[in-house]
Formats: C-alpha cells, sequence, structure tokens
C-alpha cells in the first residue's frame, strides 16, 4: 500500500477508453483514503494500482480510483497486501462501480 498527494482532479480531466472488450472500473471511497493506492487484479495476474483522489464534479466532489482500460473479467479490490476487499466484474464497453468498505472490514480483531 502506498500514500501519494495527489491535487483533486476536474471535471473532464479523465478519459475512458470504452469499447469491444474493454471497461473501466471506478472504486468509491471516503476522503480518508485520499492519497492511498488501490490494488486491483483479474484472476491471478500481476495486480496493478490507482490512487484515491478527489474527484470535483458540477455538484461538488467525491473520492474515488480510476482504473481505464480493463480487460473484460472478475477482478479482486485488495484491502492490502493479503486481504481482498470484493470482487467485481468488468464488463466491455462499461463502466463497473465498487464502493470501499467500511473501515472496520479487514481489521485484526
Amino acid at each position: 500500500m502506498h500514500e501519494h498527494a495527489y491535487g483533486p482532479s476536474e471535471t473532464g480531466t479523465v478519459v475512458l477508453d470504452l469499447g469491444g472488450d474493454t471497461g473501466a472500473l471506478i472504486v468509491y471511497t471516503g476522503r480518508d483514503l485520499h492519497g492511498r493506492e488501490i490494488e486491483i487484479s483479474r484472476d491471478d495476474e500481476r495486480r496493478v494500482h490507482s490512487a484515491v483522489r478527489e474527484r470535483r464534479v458540477r455538484d461538488g466532489s467525491f473520492h474515488s480510483a480510476v482504473y481505464p482500460d480493463l480487460p473484460s473479467g472478475i477482478y479482486t479490490v485488495w484491502w492490502d497486501d493479503h486481504t481482498p476487499a470484493g470482487t467485481i466484474s468488468v464488463h466491455g464497453g462499461e463502466i463497473a462501480e465498487f464502493a470501499w468498505p467500511s473501515s472496520g472490514f479487514g481489521a485484526a480483531g
């Protein structure tokens, strides 16, 4: 897990090329994860990551990590290096959406 200090992205700064077998994924989080890199993987392939950033839109803002240009398939969203937060199906020509679990998920008890 990595953290970075990224500024907000404004409306129209994220472009998604969808179609054929290519889709995208948006992982919605709270602002407490700003700068954290969240990893995803398909099957047992290598993981890819994206940083959580503030996304400013006409009606306000939200925080999310965006994964463009993903081949269709079932993806694991990783809570940490060893714990999955959940899975999501990505379909060509579509944007899949995943809501990050509450902060209590994955905590040692």
